[in-house]
């Protein structure tokens, strides 16, 4: 993406936020920042639907001629289909579809799809996993052929959306033949986070969390149902410590835990890769309505 293509745009990045823990904003910050540092747009801005700044009523302070929202989640549902684009002003309550490009008082704007559906998050996966482990050697980085990769995410009975972009990557990977194995974990579905100690054929495992940023899940959920207590691990987040120790060894296994996916520097091409494809999309006549989750 040329950094000329979009000095007449802004780009709007739509994340969920939390009230509880700091931490789930820093993300999109941090590629916020990233991206004003590029040059690429007149006006970069941040809204969260669970903390401040708001993404109801963000658009009152975006005066570009052209505005991409690009929401910051791993799938399409809920809160991508019908939440965000309601609290936009995109949809009505109740409406069958909405249009993602749409004009508004001189404003075109550009609702794209969520960041963690794009084919390139298999790289990002891919940079994690491989990071983690470069990073925190013991007392050599195994190979990844000798290793079992584990994505894990939020699973729910009630919508596929994240399972299916789980599985979907986990197969993405798995051709590669570059691991041993790929095999996905949840949180509320099995097979459940601790089923990676008997699921392992290998003795070294990686674990990516599949989810936009280092909260509670990644900082606290995850390392419970690895076996940390919960008195260690709140003891280590209150005192800003790291609540999973790379690698951490139990079971005959040795277990690498790595940061969120979103959290991945190259989540920022994905933003403009999604920007890009909107505005293509659009120049050729491709707005039509999405029909929700």
């Amino acid at each position: 993406m040329g950094s000329s293509d979009f000095q007449d745009s802004a780009l709007v990045l739509v994340a969920h936020g939390s009230t509880a823990n700091g931490d789930s904003a820093g993300p999109a910050y941090r590629h916020g920042d990233e991206i004003r540092r590029r040059g690429v747009f007149a006006e970069v801005t941040e809204a969260f639907w669970k903390q401040e700044p708001s993404v109801v009523g963000v658009l009152r302070g975006v005066f570009a001629r052209r505005v991409f929202l690009v929401p910051l989640f791993i799938a399409e549902g809920w809160f991508t289909e019908q939440v965000i684009p309601q609290s936009l002003g995109l949809r009505h309550p109740g409406a069958p579809s909405f249009a993602r490009v749409q004009t508004r008082q001189g404003q075109m704007l550009h609702y794209c799809e969520p960041v963690g559906s794009h084919p390139s998050m298999t790289e990002v996966l891919k940079a994690r996993a491989r990071d983690v482990v470069e990073r925190h050697p013991f007392p050599r980085a195994p190979k990844p052929a000798d290793t079992t990769l584990f994505i894990a995410g939020h699973g729910t009975s009630y919508a596929r959306g994240s399972r299916d972009a789980i599985e979907r990557q986990v197969a993405l990977i798995r051709e590669t033949g570059i691991y041993a194995d790929v095999l996905p974990l949840f949180l509320e579905e099995p097979p459940l986070i601790d089923a990676c100690w008997k699921q392992s054929a290998t003795k070294n495992i990686v674990l990516v969390p599949y989810f936009i940023s280092d909260g509670l899940h990644t900082q606290e959920d995850i390392p419970i149902m690895l076996g940390e207590t919960e008195a260690m691990v709140r003891g280590r987040l209150a005192a800003g410590q790291p609540t999973w120790r790379n690698p951490t060894e139990r079971h005959g296994k040795r277990l690498w835990l790595s940061g969120a996916v979103g959290t991945e520097p190259l989540m920022v091409d994905v933003i403009l890769e999604r920007v890009r494809e909107a505005a293509a999309g659009a120049a050729q006549g491709r707005s039509s309505p999405s029909t929700g989750a």
